[in-house]
């Protein structure tokens, strides 16, 4: 999640020296992949993802025809792998919504850049992603995690027939609003941002950046639980975390340079001068309901910068559900107690027939 940062942690001339010196590394052995918690199967394969499958009983399958509304996850395409939406039993958003009644739940897997992905742009990605809607057959109920928020928002601007609601978790939009993150990113220079892609031929490294950041927070914070040295259980939970957090994920160079100066630098989309797929997206065109959720802790995404996005959209004021709860920006995600208070109700908001505020609050 952290990748922005890395250009403004250092001084230049400083990364410019440690990059030489990585390119010298021998590359890691190969490991087989952290298995998904929920089964699932790919029922597309794109150039930018897999769309995975998580339905269940008569819903199972994408297209027209299948029973129950397709919801959408977006996940964030940054660092760390989209296995943050099913990471493990008790901290997957996939599992809670399938327990809170939802029955047809895909998933965007983004695939790690190869060096032939290089010049892949934010475009090439809404472009798959309106492959993958058109797929389950629109509208969609889309959730965005993150990075994936911004992505989802873009594309029910674009899209606005396509997406029947929309959930943004942990998301930054507006980024006139001051964050650490907002503050690194504007005051490192141009030639630190094209420097990093450089070094990697055209592909920015997760590797390279994960070394800039030791692990994002204690396994048990991240996780909202106690996880005891006694457990095997527990002792594999953390050791999954650490694996999943070490096992970063290449980004294409064109993709992140317009990500940090189209977004983070020139904050387009509020502004109204993003163009997507040929066609300015304006934020007052997203009419549908939305539900914001912000974690109180989030040090990435602070929670005035997510619920700051309400007064840009389309969407009245009675049709926007709001929650700030006690969360860093990974436990969001992966927090247990996170997913059994605020997935639920996102579940709720997402079967309620009546666009209006669900009763329950947090």
């Amino acid at each position: 999640m952290l990748w922005p940062y890395a250009a403004g942690k250092f001084a230049v001339d400083a990364m410019f020296w440690w990059l030489d010196r990585g390119a010298e590394r021998a590359a890691p052995a190969d490991k087989p992949e952290l298995p998904w918690t929920t089964p699932n199967r790919v029922a597309l394969e794109l150039a930018t993802m897999r769309l995975r499958d998580f339905s269940q009983g008569s819903g199972q399958g994408s297209g027209q025809g299948s029973g129950g509304r397709p919801v959408l996850i977006c996940g964030p395409y940054a660092l760390h792998s989209t296995l943050i939406a099913d990471f493990a039993p008790g901290h997957s958003i996939v599992e809670r919504l399938r327990q809170s009644g939802l029955d047809r739940i895909f998933l965007t897997d983004w695939r790690s850049a190869s060096p032939d992905m290089r010049y892949l742009a934010i475009d090439q990605y809404l472009a798959d992603l309106n492959v993958a809607v058109d797929e389950l057959a629109a509208p969609v109920d889309l959730i965005g995690l993150c990075q994936g928020g911004w992505l989802s928002l873009l594309y029910a601007a674009r899209f606005p027939e396509k997406v029947r609601r929309l959930i943004l978790a942990g998301t930054p939009v507006d980024l006139s609003v001051d964050s650490g993150l907002v503050r690194l990113v504007g005051s490192a220079p141009q030639a630190a941002f094209e420097g990093i892609v450089e070094s990697g031929g055209g592909i920015v490294k997760g590797a390279h950046i994960l070394r800039f950041w030791s692990r994002a927070a204690d396994t048990a914070l991240v996780l909202q639980r106690t996880l005891s040295p006694d457990s095997a259980a527990d002792r594999e939970l953390h050791e999954r975390f650490v694996r999943w957090h070490d096992e970063t994920v290449d980004l294409p160079g064109t993709y992140y340079l317009q990500v940090v100066h189209w977004i983070y630098r020139e904050n387009r989309i509020v502004n109204g001068t993003f163009v997507a797929l040929g066609r300015p997206v304006r934020l007052g065109d997203v009419k549908i309901p939305v539900f914001l959720l912000a974690g109180s802790d989030d040090e990435i995404v602070p929670s005035p910068q997510a619920m700051a996005t309400a007064s840009r959209l389309g969407t009245p004021a009675i049709q926007i559900e709001r929650a700030v709860v006690p969360s860093s920006h990974l436990g969001l995600y992966l927090g247990s107690q996170t997913l059994a208070a605020a997935w639920p109700r996102i579940a709720d908001w997402l079967q309620a027939d009546r666009a209006v505020p669900v009763a329950a609050r947090l």
